[in-house]
């Protein structure tokens, strides 16, 4: 699949800090149960590499991709643990350089216009506008969209339930990212029940035709 095709699957993108391996594999049923099929394991602990490729094994509907690429080396290790999209908070030219070698489709972030534009000439036409409430939200999509009409969307950061209907009703928005559905203190509780009922409310929001 390419990128805009995984970021069609669901409305809402799970945005996953894991700290312990045993929690990846109820985390991930979890979710698809609720109808969030993709998810994005950040490289925020050592447990993230493990988690990707216990939740490849152990949960076959779930598209798993890695969040927080931040250095060429991360592309190969994604890759061995079983990635199969990539997200970065910001892309370099090293970066893309990686990317291009990877063996996952990637959603660049982007903040400015000028790093749209340093994307776009990288090949890309997807990003993560990221972190979307202090790169201007709502305002700077709608700035982005007259100039860049070819570029869609992902914006992910400060994002919640009550404000992810105002992103999904924009036109160059595919999907939003957002931690609210898989909470820290519901993964520690262990409350997959409590996680599917969030998953499932968000997986309702409805994306603008």
């Amino acid at each position: 699949m390419n990128i805009r095709s995984i970021l069609a699957l669901a409305p809402v993108i799970p945005v996953l800090t894991i700290e312990h391996i045993d929690q990846a594999v109820p985390l991930a049923r979890a979710l698809c149960a609720g109808g969030l099929r993709v998810l994005e394991v950040t490289l925020r602990t050592p447990a993230a590499l493990p988690a990707i490729e216990a939740m490849r094994k152990s949960v076959p509907d779930a598209v798993v991709g890695v969040g927080t690429l931040a250095r060429p080396g991360d592309y190969v290790t994604a890759a061995n643990a079983g990635a199969q999209f990539g997200v970065s908070p910001g892309l370099t030219a090293e970066m893309a350089a990686a990317a291009r070698a990877a063996s996952f489709p990637m959603l660049p972030g982007i903040m400015t216009p000028t790093d749209l534009l340093a994307g776009l000439g990288w090949g890309y036409d997807t990003f993560k506008l990221f972190p979307a409430q202090q790169a201007g939200g709502i305002g700077m999509l709608k700035a982005l969209g007259a100039p860049f009409p070819e570029v869609v969307f992902c914006p992910t950061g400060g994002i919640t339930r009550a404000t992810a209907p105002d992103f999904l009703a924009l036109p160059n928005v595919a999907c939003v990212g957002g931690s609210w559905v898989a909470p820290t203190d519901k993964i520690r509780a262990g409350d997959w029940a409590g996680i599917e009922q969030l998953a499932k409310d968000a997986a309702s929001l409805a994306k603008a035709k």
